[in-house]
């Protein structure tokens, strides 16, 4: 990255869990800009301390964690912190234009897909579901609409035809897109942001991706039941029925062959091998209802599947 040119601003950061802290850490390791405020999400019962709040308390920094930012009490302190700029770094509450609007340059959010396509909160698991080769992230400004603003910028990546949710969003997207808010931050120092307009035309949507979207369809074409797997891995976890009892699939390879659908097809120490629509999938790992992840060929052994054996309902 080049070095910033322009005065150095001050930021408000607002986020949660490991994105928004280790993006709170990527500025405040720079020294350019000042933090004056951290905003999170407020605290659950029952639940660990937010990374991003733990980190921001540590550093001396002010916390806030308002429930309702349409508060005109949350405003005023936010307008108190004579911000330029508002960094939204993995926010998944509402944040209503009043209080985006609160900067003096406004705000800016990540979203880890390529803008308009995957709008929405699980867009790195549909991309691998739907057996896309193309992904990425976009800094993009918020509007009411859901993730439909203009975009600042967009890095792509490939998926490769293994890639699972942690390959894509771990290895792939998250270490260039923490980088990358150095350089969103620049853009805005620059004081001519870009802004590029979505094309609705191409815009897609996908709710959550929940435990019902991550059953097993057997009968589907074996690419679909590998796609499905990786793209559920780890959450919320492909699974299907044995014996009447649920188990998730985790690990898994394609293969070729002919069969009944759902009916396993061998039993091995490398995993089971499982027939789908044109194919099968072998099997590697799992987690069977109420137990550990482990070696799906070790729990076949002692869950009483072998060959001939059908899986799902």
């Amino acid at each position: 990255m080049a070095s910033p040119t322009g005065p150095a601003m001050r930021l408000i950061v607002m986020g949660q869990q490991a994105f928004g802290k280790d993006a709170l850490a990527k500025i405040l390791d720079a020294g350019v800009d000042e933090v004056m405020a951290v905003y999170c999400a407020p605290d659950k019962e029952g639940r660990p301390v937010d990374p991003l709040k733990e980190f921001a308390l540590e550093q001396g920094l002010p916390v806030v964690q308002p429930a309702n930012f349409k508060d005109e009490a949350v405003l005023e302190e936010m307008r108190s912190h004579n911000a330029d700029l508002m960094v939204m770094a993995f926010v998944t509450l509402f944040v209503p234009e009043a209080a985006r609007d609160v900067p003096r340059m406004g705000s800016i959010c990540f979203h880890p897909s390529l803008l308009p396509l995957h709008r929405g909160p699980s867009a790195v698991n549909w991309p691998i579901i739907f057996g896309s080769t193309k992904s990425g992230f976009s800094w993009f400004y918020p509007t009411d609409g859901l993730d439909e603003g203009d975009v600042l910028m967009q890095w792509e990546c490939d998926i490769g035809p293994d890639d699972t949710v942690i390959d894509l969003y771990f290895k792939k997207i998250y270490p260039v897109a923490i980088e990358s808010v150095l350089e969103v931050c620049d853009l805005f120092r620059s004081g001519n942001p870009p802004h590029i307009v979505q094309d609705e035309s191409k815009a897609t949507y996908e709710y959550r991706c929940k435990k019902s979207d991550a059953e097993i369809d057997w009968a589907k074409p074996a690419a679909d039941v590998y796609n499905l797997i990786r793209g559920t891995n780890p959450a919320p976890g492909a699974w299907t029925t044995a014996a009447g009892q649920e188990v998730q699939i985790f690990d898994s390879c394609p293969q070729a062959g002919d069969g009944t659908p759902g009916e396993v097809i061998s039993v091995s120490g490398d995993g089971i091998l499982v027939q789908a629509e044109g194919g099968r999938v072998l099997v590697k790992r799992v987690r069977p209802q109420g137990g550990d992840k482990q070696a799906a060929g070790d729990w076949a052994r002692t869950a009483g599947i072998e060959p001939g054996t059908r899986l799902g309902n």
